[in-house]
This record gives structure tokens, C-alpha cells and sequence, in this order.
């Protein structure tokens, strides 16, 4: 069974996941914190809970979600795990911290790489691994149905989507992947998601007005 911890981090407010397994193993999806205050929260919140940080994984490589990358991975000797994009998205992130003037310790490159329908076996449980590109073009979610959640990154939050008009982005591939890979999942799934409160697919599939 996975528990789910959850911190809000950096100047825009992205939230990172802690995935919790039985075992006390957890999986660190979308590290963003930003400075020394929010990298002690973290490793306190681990420490504390005697967890062994097993994977560094990225739903994508927007600025916002790997802030945290350096530090997670040096600290606890993890290797990045992310979707191989044609697009140099370690380069973009780079620039977009030099674009917002924000002080960054440089993503190591991802050195393991998810695919769609990949599986990840986590404790007794297992994530699919849906690659969902629209806001960015390495984007992938990980869903475990059986446990009905989501770590959705910016794909779908409530009551909107992830914004297109980044490099890489595409309005009508995102609106069409949500659509036909994560509208057609259970409704009761939970999305939590790299901005703002959760929701649920059946709520978003309901009353999203993007998908009236």
C-alpha cells in the first residue's frame, strides 16, 4: 500500500511527492525545493521516518519540478529517472532558471529512462508508467489503479490543464491525450498533481471546462 506525502516548494509553488511504500522505501517524484530551508523539510521529513529514498523520478523536466534534483541525488546517491525527450529538456531547464533569475544547482542528466507502459514495482504495489506529452514533451504520469491514484505532474489539475505555451507544448496533444489515456481510467482515481489541491478523474471528466 502507498501512502503519499506531499510539500510545496519554490517561488511557484510546485509540489513534490514522497511515495511510501511498507517497507519504509519511498520514491522522490519531482524534488523542487528551492532553498536550504526547504531541503532540511525534506531530509528532516525522511529522516525522521526512518525511509530509504529508493528512485529520483521526474514527471517532467520543467524548471519548477527539478530544483530539488541536485540536491535529492547527491544527497542519497539516486540516479535521475525521466522520460528520454528528443528535446534537450536538461538544457531548457537550465535556461528558464537564467530566464526567472533563480539560483539553481544544475540537474545531473537523467541516466534512467521511462517509456510508456513501462511498470515500476514498488513493494507489493506496482505504477504505469502513461506518457502524456501537451504541456511539455517528455511529460509522463505514474497510476496505480489498484490503490486509485496519480502522480500527475502538470497535466490535469482541478478544474484545468498545464499550460501549452511553453517550448515543447501543444494544446490539442494535450487535450487528446487526457482525453484517451487518463479520462479513460477509473473515475475514483485520485490526481495528485504538481500544482494545487487533488481531484479526481471522474470530477475532472464532470466539470473541467476545458473538455465541455
Amino acid at each position: 500500500m502507498i501512502r503519499i506525502k506531499k510539500f510545496t516548494f519554490n517561488p511557484f509553488q510546485e509540489n513534490s511527492y514522497l511515495l511510501i511504500n511498507e517497507r519504509n522505501e519511498c520514491i522522490v517524484v519531482d524534488p523542487g525545493c528551492f532553498s536550504g530551508e526547504e531541503e532540511r523539510e525534506l531530509s528532516s521529513y525522511i529522516e525522521t521516518n526512518k525511509l530509504t529514498p529508493t528512485k529520483l523520478v521526474n514527471t517532467h523536466f520543467h524548471i519548477d519540478h527539478v530544483l530539488g534534483n541536485n540536491f535529492v541525488a547527491k544527497k542519497y546517491n539516486l540516479e535521475v529517472t525521466a522520460y528520454k525527450s528528443k528535446i534537450n529538456m536538461v538544457e531548457m531547464a537550465k535556461r528558464s532558471a537564467e530566464l526567472y533569475n533563480i539560483p539553481y544547482k544544475e540537474s545531473p542528466e537523467p541516466s534512467k529512462f521511462l517509456n510508456g507502459g513501462d511498470v515500476i514495482k514498488f513493494g507489493n504495489s506496482e505504477l504505469q508508467v502513461i506518457f502524456v506529452p501537451g504541456h511539455a514533451p517528455d511529460h509522463i504520469v505514474l497510476v496505480c489503479g489498484e490503490e486509485d491514484l496519480m502522480i500527475g505532474g502538470d497535466v490535469l489539475f482541478k478544474g484545468s490543464i498545464g499550460r501549452t505555451d511553453l517550448p515543447g507544448g501543444n494544446h490539442q496533444d494535450l487535450i487528446q491525450n487526457i482525453e484517451q489515456k487518463i479520462f479513460t481510467l477509473k473515475e475514483t482515481i485520485v490526481v495528485y498533481s504538481g500544482h494545487g489541491t487533488e481531484t479526481t478523474i471522474g470530477e475532472e471528466k464532470r466539470n473541467n471546462p476545458f473538455f465541455k
